[in-house]
């Protein structure tokens, strides 16, 4: 039998397999821009209607980019995708399942020219069950019709510029279908959604289940946990309701002197394997079976100092925009580990996804591979009722799906103030700012969250600060100072924004150094760029990295992000190439990222 952690390599959804009943539907799609509109009136989600898709579209590559076949970065605010697929008509008691990982903005999916399911927002996924649509074996047309306003401000949009071309920090647009698609056939009662969030400290794991409907019958659900060939625990639960929240004793964890062999770390990122039954409760005969992992980890804070497994642990991490020059926020599955994997080869421990929700292969890969994420929310720009709606619900799905992921150990909703601009001074946003702190740590109580990272404070678990000097000996003079661990900084507005809002108190929150660095190498004449300084060479480059990192690892600060990881579009400012390739020998970015306090 395949080992569970490799079967969960390629599959969109590694924390939830059911093998092998499901099919990648990855590849070309019939496709057509709709600038004017007209495609639901003029019935182009008919299956007889193919006139209008006289394009082809390579998917889950966004049209925009190279990847896609179709690389136009004009405004097309409404995209029509279209695919015939061959499938069977599922057995009586069973369901066929369309996924899609995310499709940005606002979808709607036909088969048949029957509706089957609508969602919002772009970077989260959602699920058509099709079952009720199928009338016959055979060829059946799938139709999605996908929006994305581009001048849309108060659409959670992350780096994709509203401009028709990049400026400054934002890049190209990432519309439509950018995430896997596949189909999955499933029993009519079945697991839609599991949560494993480990208590080291307790000896347990709480487990969290949610069926695909009500059950109309009475269902036992039995986890099995296990490393490797040793059973860590095994327990029965039965199931009255769609969703049981219940907690799995693991014994093994009581043992304080053993812990090394279960707990998982970026050192020794060892993974538990679970084996999720549901039964028949009164003929114990079996409904539906899947397999997921998790890892044994507790993450903390006090005084000043942020904790993994309950030791200090200080945060080597780069920004990460998860952008590539030919397929913009889509990637393959082995680009997505490669990414991890040079993250871990110069050196670092871990990557504060930014403005992007990050495909679940990649969350998997840092799971497997062992490194530390902060995931954050994508902005909006303009504050107003809808973006606080948009924001909430969308937030709300993606931490409900990458919440059992060990590798994510902190949930940023809001960055820089840039959904929120003015909150010092417009009450409303301020609360928008909390209420998001709030609703995450009801969501996820187990992981810091931070309201608002880079400046202007307010409700945060972990105080992140922007600060782009150039200068080794400022940063020293900033955070240097033994008070730092109190929450004492000795500038108040070191950039263009204050530091912390009124009322608020330090306690215990470690700081870190959330972004800095920023240098890029002197731009061709002509070019487009941005960064925050430049150097002329590469012996500059690391000379100036040298200085900068020093000085925020002798400092008070609980760790450091460096921006950024890969140079994107005309942003030129990171360690590595936008293919990937580090800016001086790998051997030197590593001995510079891994220096500890002289």
């Amino acid at each position: 039998m395949p080992h569970p952690h490799l079967d969960a390599a390629g599959h969109p959804r590694p924390q939830l397999i059911r093998d092998p009943d499901w099919r990648d539907l990855g590849g070309p799609w019939q496709f057509a821009h709709d600038d004017e509109d007209r495609g639901r009136a003029d019935r182009w989600m008919d299956p007889a209607n193919s006139a209008p898709f006289t394009g082809t579209v390579t998917v889950p590559y966004p049209p925009e980019s190279a990847a896609s076949g179709v690389a136009d970065t004009a405004f097309h605010p409404v995209l029509w995708y279209r695919r015939t697929i061959d499938v069977p008509r599922p057995a009586v008691g069973r369901r066929l399942l369309l996924h899609f990982g995310a499709v940005d903005h606002r979808a709607e999916v036909w088969l048949g020219g029957r509706l089957v399911g609508r969602h919002e927002g772009g970077h989260t996924g959602f699920t058509c069950d099709l079952t009720d649509a199928i009338d016959r074996d055979g060829e059946q047309t799938v139709v999605v019709r996908a929006e994305d306003q581009p001048l849309d401000a108060a659409q959670p949009r992350g780096k994709q510029d509203w401009r028709r071309d990049p400026h400054v920090i934002w890049y190209h647009r990432t519309s439509g279908i950018w995430q896997p698609v596949w189909l999955e056939e499933v029993p009519a009662e079945h697991i839609a959604l599991l949560h494993w969030t480990p208590e080291v400290a307790h000896a347990r794991v709480r487990c969290r289940l949610r069926l695909g409907h009500w059950p109309r019958r009475p269902l036992t659900v039995t986890v099995r946990l296990t490393r490797g060939e040793r059973v860590l625990a095994e327990q029965r639960t039965l199931i009255e309701g769609q969703e049981t929240e219940f907690d799995v004793a693991v014994p093994a964890l009581r043992h304080a002197q053993d812990l090394d062999e279960l707990l998982w770390s970026p050192e020794r990122p060892q993974l538990v394997d679970a084996v999720v039954e549901l039964r028949d409760a009164a003929e114990d005969t079996p409904v539906d079976r899947a397999t997921s992992y998790l890892g044994l980890r507790d993450i903390g804070w006090d005084d000043g100092v942020f904790l993994l497994n309950h030791k200090p642990y200080f945060l080597r991490f780069a920004l990460q925009q998860g952008y590539w020059p030919a397929s913009h926020l889509s990637a393959s599955a082995e680009e997505l580990r490669r990414d991890v994997e040079l993250a871990k080869e110069i050196g670092l421990n871990g990557l504060r996804i930014h403005q992007k929700v990050e495909d679940p292969r990649f969350l998997y890969w840092a799971d497997r591979l062992g490194l530390l994420l902060w995931e954050e929310m994508p902005s909006a720009y303009a504050f107003g009722a809808q973006t606080v709606e948009r924001v909430v619900a969308e937030w709300t799905e993606a931490i409900s799906r990458d919440l059992s992921h060990p590798s994510i150990v902190a949930w940023v909703p809001i960055n820089e103030s840039w959904s929120v601009p003015n909150p010092a001074l417009v009450p409303a946003q301020r609360h928008f700012m909390d209420a998001l702190y709030h609703l995450t740590k009801a969501l996820d109580p187990s992981r810091p969250a931070v309201s608002n990272d880079g400046w202007e404070i307010s409700a945060a678990d972990i105080w992140g600060v922007h600060d782009y000097t150039q200068q080794g000996d400022v940063l020293r003079r900033r955070y240097g100072h033994a008070s730092l661990r109190q929450g004492e900084f000795p500038e108040r507005w070191p950039g263009a924004k204050r530091l912390t809002l009124d009322g608020v108190r330090h306690q215990g929150q470690p700081v870190v150094l959330s972004e800095f660095g920023g240098a890029t190498f002197e731009p061709a004449e002509g070019a487009e760029w941005f960064g925050y300084d430049t150097v002329a060479t590469k012996e500059d480059f690391a000379e100036r990295l040298a200085e900068l990192v020093t000085a925020a690892v002798d400092s008070g600060l609980a760790g450091y992000c460096y921006t950024q990881f890969t140079d994107t579009e005309q942003e030129t400012n990171g360690l590595l190439t936008p293919e990937r390739q580090p800016k001086i020998p790998l051997a030197e970015l590593r001995e510079i990222l891994t220096r500890t306090r002289t």
